[in-house]
């Protein structure tokens, strides 16, 4: 029987907010009981994983710091690959600008190699300003992720791609995304793990990122729907998930064969 490697969404998927999505402990236990690799992923480069780790202990989930996988630790590593210790002018809060420190990144204002946009709840407008004038004076522009909006508990916030469409919008250059739904944030993954693409399962709840990229990236796709996309959405768009279920708790008890005759596929 073949092994599956998880990669899994975190908010929409696994929590709430706060609260955890029922059925996720009993997942995770028993992709331990099996010796199943995974990782947690998340477009969101506000949080270290110690951050993620105890933010998730405090929902009820016990999710080591090496399982979890975030756009921030994603674009450190892209960036080392693509000029190891380079240099760049930051917006964004500790889960970015600690990826980038342990990378072996210079975070400066003074003629950076690159400005790096991600996450934060206090987004400055000279901070954005200066982002702006360095790309036009020759920076290269980098942001973790093209969320839009993000959840809180008083509604939708402004995301980083929103933020990215301002700056794109002064400057006229476009930034290169890592995160969610480029599948390079997958692939990463996948070597962080030593896993294959052919036995890996993307979970997630929204079909522009996690699916997309999941597809993207040759993995098989589950799409639950605890979280943005529902049915109806889903069939907007003209790629499908492998799998469709209501939660992940649907998927306990059949993490060794989430493909067979016990769930249904595509939401028929």
């Amino acid at each position: 029987m073949t092994q599956w490697t998880y990669l899994t969404d975190m908010d929409g998927v696994l929590v709430h907010e706060e609260h955890l999505v029922p059925g996720a402990d009993k997942f995770l236990d028993e992709l331990r009981e099996h010796g199943n690799p995974f990782l947690v992923l998340t477009n969101n480069s506000i949080y270290t994983p110690r951050d993620l780790r105890a933010r998730l202990l405090r929902s009820g989930l016990d999710v080591p710091e090496e399982r979890i996988w975030t756009s921030a630790l994603a674009t450190a590593k892209f960036l080392h690959s693509q000029r190891p210790n380079g240099s760049a002018f930051v917006i964004g809060e500790a889960g970015l600008t600690t990826a980038l420190h342990e990378a072996g990144y210079v975070l400066t204002d003074q003629d950076p190699d690159y400005v790096v946009l991600g996450e934060t709840r206090t987004y400055s407008f000279t901070a954005i300003t200066k982002a702006i004038r360095l790309i036009e004076g020759g920076a290269k522009f980098i942001a973790t992720n093209p969320d839009s909006t993000g959840p809180s508990l008083e509604g939708v916030l402004p995301a980083t791609g929103a933020i990215a469409a301002l700056i794109e919008k002064a400057t006229g250059r476009s930034p290169y995304f890592v995160g969610k739904p480029n599948p390079l944030m997958m692939r990463s993954a996948l070597r962080t793990l030593g896993a294959h693409s052919e036995t890996t399962v993307m979970i997630g709840d929204r079909m522009d990122t996690d699916v997309h990229s999941g597809i993207e990236a040759g993995l098989q796709t589950v799409l639950v729907l605890t979280g943005i996309s529902t049915l109806e959405s889903a069939e907007r768009y003209p790629y499908r998930p492998t799998l469709v279920v209501d939660s992940i708790a649907e998927l306990v008890g059949h993490t060794q064969d989430p493909f067979g005759t016990g769930l249904v596929s595509d939401g028929d």
